[in-house]
């Protein structure tokens, strides 16, 4: 019997118009009210998240940065992983020395130090995770996305560096390029034992503490309330979703997730803009 669903967000329980759609809802409401958590694992920080999910009348715990940061259902902040700051340090310089353009994703909200860069990677993000989305339509979703949530702009993210105050939990690099352009980031980090490195999108990889995935959050998140692995279930679309998926008792793939993440799951529910997430609700629990 399942006892905690876990959903990612974007390409997810999300849709093309990045909202939850009233059939996820009805579903999540009624497994909620037959005494099944519901619990969002998402990418995002908690301000990029919560309004999205408060808005559709739903509340719920949060795995927020891929697992570096969990707050309960009261709110409360149960894990807390930044990446260390010599480390972090690091790939800010060596990000900035390779052009890459970067966000950084901190306690205090997310920074970035190009506003026209932001809204065409958002963009580019939006139509690769809804293949029916146009450019010129992603860049008008990206530029309204963007005065709903917490942006920082900045000139410099050095003096974030040398703030005490500010820990620094995700570094998210976009490329136009897709995935070959991160070959050697990926190569770097694997010989390390410090950071993991995943995927939301084609066109991005996102660098978090080691310790910081969804799985790990997710297994611990249940242990802390008696809920075994095989109670789990847990829904995704990309590579970071795919911790949870292999350790959760029923790891379920969007219609719209890649060829991998279908591979490795126990079931394909149908895609994000037709209620994936309520489909695998009803599918799983309530028939």
């Amino acid at each position: 019997m399942i006892k905690l669903i876990a959903s990612d967000m974007d390409g997810t329980l999300l849709n093309d118009k990045m909202q939850i759609s009233p059939g996820n809802v009805a579903a999540i409401k009624q497994a909620q009210a037959q005494g099944v958590e519901f619990l969002v694992a998402t990418g995002r920080e908690l301000k990029e998240a919560e309004p999205l999910v408060e808005a559709a009348g739903l509340h719920t715990g949060y795995i927020t940065l891929n697992g570096a940061r969990v707050f309960n259902t009261a709110g409360e902040l149960s894990v807390d992983l930044p990446i260390a700051d010599e480390t972090a340090a690091k790939w800010v310089h060596d990000l900035k020395d390779a052009d890459y353009y970067f966000e950084l994703v901190t306690g205090k909200g997310v920074y970035s130090d190009d506003r026209v860069r932001r809204i065409q990677n958002v963009a580019d993000l939006l139509v690769d995770l809804n293949p029916d989305t146009n450019f010129k339509t992603g860049m008008i979703l990206a530029a309204a996305r963007l005065e709903i949530i917490n942006i920082n702009y900045v000139d410099n993210y050095q003096n974030l560096l040398d703030d005490p105050t500010t820990d620094i939990y995700k570094i998210i690099v976009f490329s136009s390029r897709g995935q070959s352009a991160f070959s050697g980031i990926r190569d770097e980090i694997a010989a390390s034992n410090e950071l993991i490195v995943t995927s939301s999108s084609e066109n991005n990889i996102e660098i978090n503490n080691i310790k910081a995935q969804k799985g790990l959050a997710l297994v611990d998140y249940a242990a802390e309330r008696g809920i075994k692995r095989e109670e789990i279930m847990a829904i995704g679309d990309n590579l970071n979703d795919e911790s949870m998926i292999r350790m959760a008792g029923t790891g379920v793939a969007m219609g719209n997730a890649i060829d991998y993440i279908k591979k490795i799951a126990d079931d394909v529910t149908t895609v994000n803009t037709d209620d994936g997430v309520g489909a695998s609700i009803l599918k799983h629990i309530l028939e």
